[in-house]
């Protein structure tokens, strides 16, 4: 409870960690006021209480003027205690059009907690997904990727391969850039899809189901062979990857598989157990090992083979898929439908993920139509970090409807208007990343350039 006048109180309705509702509640034995609900109470003229002191109609209606004195008083208390009320409410304000910036320090479990929010208005601005160097693994810095593109503002995105390995920026799960699939869904996870609109694009937060058969190599009208992966690390026994000129001059790969290397639609020739094969600017290798390495090794020069890309998005309401432009990948849920919903189980992570204090990553989509990012600072005396259920409780205060977990830790960076933001947590600054999302502004016409992400 909070004391703001001997009078009125404000009484906790809700509280999680650092955030809190409060009603407004009267306390007092004043007979005009209504003590228990927090709002005065009308009293007429004929069920007013008369006193032993209040015999004479002059007493009875000073006591009436009192008690109308005294509600003023009341009443312009409770208004100076809407600041208190509406503390948690966020001022943004706005530095280029279609986007709200806001900085916030919270105290939670008595630390400081140092937070910066872009609310964007999809109307005025338009968003995209792009990866490290425009190619399918490598890492570079967000306020790199976004400089390069000419964006306004920008986040770190997805999770990634994060070691020293030539695999480094390989996105630990689904990427879809222009329609296009950069690498498979994983374990269900949540992700971000975007959909292209001609004056505005909208925005899904949803699982991406782990598919089989999402790519497939047509080889005849009644042969098709699974793909299992697309421009990632092969492995070594019973793997079907493959690799197009977005992931790099070579396989990468080692001397345990099959390679077909296909130009033009067409077997150009066969690399059997050599490794690292060149991809063709117009084509795509196939590295195949396990039982279909045999079958692979078979095809002779000329053979057509056929990429069948079904694409990720969302089905609507006839059943019919509908293909995002971009597509981010992300762990776990954190509000579904304006209601807190961390699918941590379900999403296959951890518990400690969750509730441990950690910089974070965040995106919502707002009751209002916009589009809201957030990076929280962490792991230092000035921001101590956040658990993802202080995050979720945040974001609902904020007007979230729907909202997820982006890659956060060292990862967690918020570059706007030519410079980072906010406070990365590595002792090295900035950390490179795998893929980063775009704020763009759109041009007087109603459209932003999308630039070349192919």
């Amino acid at each position: 409870m909070i004391i703001i006048h001997p009078l009125i109180h404000l009484h906790p309705i809700q509280h999680i960690s650092g955030f809190g509702i409060y009603r407004c509640v009267v306390e007092t034995d004043d007979p005009f006021v209504d003590a228990h609900s927090g709002y005065y109470k009308r009293i007429p003229h004929g069920d007013t209480e008369v006193t032993e002191g209040m015999r004479s109609e002059t007493q009875l209606n000073a006591a009436r003027r009192l008690k109308g004195l005294r509600l003023l008083i009341l009443l312009l208390l409770c208004v100076l205690c809407a600041p208190v009320v509406n503390a948690f409410a966020q001022d943004f304000k706005t530095v280029a059009p279609g986007v709200e910036y806001a900085e916030v320090t919270r105290e939670i479990d008595k630390q400081p907690v140092r937070m910066n929010v872009l609310r964007l208005d999809l109307t005025k601005v338009r968003l995209d997904v792009v990866h490290a160097m425009d190619a399918a693994i490598g890492l570079e810095k967000t306020s790199a990727i976004a400089t390069r593109h000419r964006a306004f503002a920008a986040i770190n995105g997805g999770f990634f391969r994060m070691d020293d390995s030539i695999w480094a920026g390989d996105p630990a799960g689904v990427l879809q850039i222009n329609r296009k699939v950069w690498s498979e869904p994983n374990k269900d996870r949540i992700a971000l899809l975007i959909f292209d609109g001609l004056n505005r694009q909208t925005i899904q937060i949803a699982p991406i189901p782990t598919k089989k058969g999402l790519l497939e190599a047509k080889i005849s009208p009644a042969v098709s062979i699974t793909i299992s992966g697309i421009n990632r690390e092969r492995q070594d026994s019973s793997d079907v990857v493959l690799y197009t000129p977005k992931f790099h001059r070579t396989t990468l790969t080692n001397m345990k598989g099959i390679e077909i290397v296909v130009s033009k639609g067409v077997i150009d020739h066969t690399e059997k157990y050599l490794g690292n094969a060149i991809i063709p600017t117009d084509g795509f290798v196939l590295s195949v090992t396990g039982n279909l390495a045999m079958f692979f090794a078979r095809m002779r020069k000329g053979f057509a083979i056929e990429i069948t890309e079904l694409g990720l998005g969302t089905l609507n309401k006839h059943g019919d898929l509908l293909v995002a432009d971009d597509i981010t990948n992300g762990v776990p849920q954190l509000i579904k439908d304006g209601k807190i919903d961390i699918t941590w189980e379900q999403e296959k992570t951890t518990k400690a993920f969750v509730e441990t204090k950690h910089p974070r990553t965040a995106v919502a989509k707002l009751k209002d139509g916009k589009f809201l990012t957030i990076t929280v600072d962490g792991r230092s005396e000035s921001s101590g970090g956040i658990s993802l259920t202080d995050l979720a409780a945040y974001l609902l205060e904020l007007g979230a409807t729907d909202a997820m977990n982006l890659d956060g830790g060292g990862s967690s960076t918020m570059f706007v208007d030519g410079k980072v933001v906010n406070h990365p947590s590595d002792k090295e600054g900035e950390r490179k990343v795998s893929d980063a999302i775009l704020v763009t502004l759109r041009t007087e016409r109603g459209k932003a350039p999308k630039g070349d992400k192919h």
